[in-house]
């Protein structure tokens, strides 16, 4: 398999790249901004923060879970390029009402566009993994897959650190700027036609979606697949509605630390997604995937161990970067952290690629659509838990051990799909 960055020099790799690349970075620079806008100048009460951030996240993903049947019968049915240009226009409309939402300030505006954002990335998230299949060569497709991990987890590193820095106002300039050059990406991608001709088409969202889902997780290998990726995705939403209000309230850190927090976790899937596609050589395999989760599930152990025992220096008065980073369990816990995001990496890379590799080309986006559907219905109810063990008291500390309790179950999902596939 081609694992080079050689890839990047090519146009059937380069111009979805970029406008994947783009899109990640313009999601996070403003949903991270909106958040820290609402963590630290709107509310002052932890568990009202934590509800919000929660909302924020479920109106984020439910379209992933209600749209996307239509996303993939459309992706599978038509040309994938062609949607990519539809979709990129759509996302200068919906920045320019998030800009607003910042700008006046206006929360609902705000929830408007995240929610609008979700249904961007319904409609383009099938096509960024169906279109690879159809563009590379069979050898290059894990690379490929983890070369837009890497640079999907880079983006949001870029934006999650960028919109710690920055205000309303500069955050209103850049996320317009970001998706216009998303739009002159986009054109650059060459036709992706779909693969053989469809002749029934169904608009019924509802119907369509059981129809998907059914037509996919009873194959048992996709099955095992999706319910781990989902675990996976439930996990990381929970920490990144936790992230925030932990920063803030239990760490005493502003938001430039809850920023690093976000970086962090994103750089580390990153090199997570790269270390794996180092050691599987090319294989697509989900050997190392119970061993990645088990390892995940202990470095949140860590984090809230740490989390626990954290003593702020001076009551009342929050940390800059600079304060937090000399605490002295400041080390001990941005490296737990590290270590949760790198092991998330090493695991849900190689699934990805195996819903991409194991099905016919015509069915890829389809299947993405699908686990899709299964990944964000999940994620919905993992902010509604959050929300709930919020709203009845259960601080962001103690809710660390959720998450290290639903390792433990992707983790036997995981050693499943290697007894049944490898």
């Amino acid at each position: 398999m081609q694992t080079s960055l050689r890839l990047l020099g090519r146009r059937r790799f380069l111009p979805i790249f970029t406008t994947q690349f783009l899109g990640a970075f313009n999601d996070n620079v403003f949903k991270t901004s909106m958040v820290l806008f609402a963590t630290y100048q709107v509310y002052s009460d932890p568990k009202v923060e934590t509800q919000f951030n929660a909302v924020a996240t479920g109106l984020f993903i439910l379209p992933f879970f209600l749209l996307s049947a239509l996303s993939g019968q459309l992706a599978d049915t038509r040309d994938k390029a062609w949607i990519v240009r539809i979709v990129k226009t759509a996302e200068i409309g919906i920045m320019l009402v998030g800009g607003a939402g910042l700008l006046l300030p206006s929360i609902p505006l705000m929830l408007a566009a995240v929610l609008a954002m979700g249904v961007h990335s319904t409609f383009f998230g099938p096509i960024k993994y169906a279109i690879l299949p159809q563009h590379l060569h069979s050898d290059e497709v894990l690379g490929g897959t983890g070369l837009v991990e890497a640079g999907t987890y880079i983006a949001i590193l870029a934006g999650t650190i960028l919109a710690g820095f920055i205000t309303p106002q500069q955050t209103t300039i850049i996320v317009l700027i970001v998706a216009g050059l998303g739009w002159l990406a986009g054109r650059q991608i060459p036709p992706a036609p779909p693969m053989h001709e469809e002749h029934v088409f169904d608009w019924h969202i509802i119907r369509a979606s059981i129809t998907l889902v059914n037509a996919t997780m009873h194959i048992p290998r996709l099955f095992l697949a999706i319910c781990s990726i989902s675990f996976f995705w439930t996990i990381g939403a929970v920490l990144i509605i936790e992230f925030p209000p932990l920063v803030k309230n239990v760490l005493t850190s502003d938001q430039q630390v809850a920023s690093l927090f976000l970086a962090v976790f994103s750089v580390g899937v990153a090199i997570g997604s790269i270390a794996i596609n180092r050691l599987l050589r090319g294989e697509v395999s989900a050997r190392y995937a119970p061993g990645s989760v088990v390892a995940m599930g202990a470095f949140v152990l860590l984090v809230y161990a740490v989390a626990r025992t954290w003593v702020g220096d001076h009551p009342g008065e929050l940390y800059n970067i600079a304060e937090f980073v000399r605490h002295p369990s400041a080390v001990l816990l941005l490296g737990s952290l590290l270590g949760v995001a790198v092991t998330g990496g090493m695991f849900v890379v190689p699934l990805y690629a195996f819903l991409t590799t194991t099905v016919d080309k015509d069915q890829t986006a389809r299947t993405v659509a699908a686990n899709n559907i299964v990944n964000s219905g999940a994620m919905v109810a993992g902010s509604l838990l959050a929300f709930l063990l919020s709203a009845a008291g259960v601080s962001a500390v103690n809710q660390l051990l959720m998450v290290a309790a639903m390792c433990v179950v992707s983790a036997w999902l995981a050693w499943k799909l290697h007894l049944a596939c490898d």
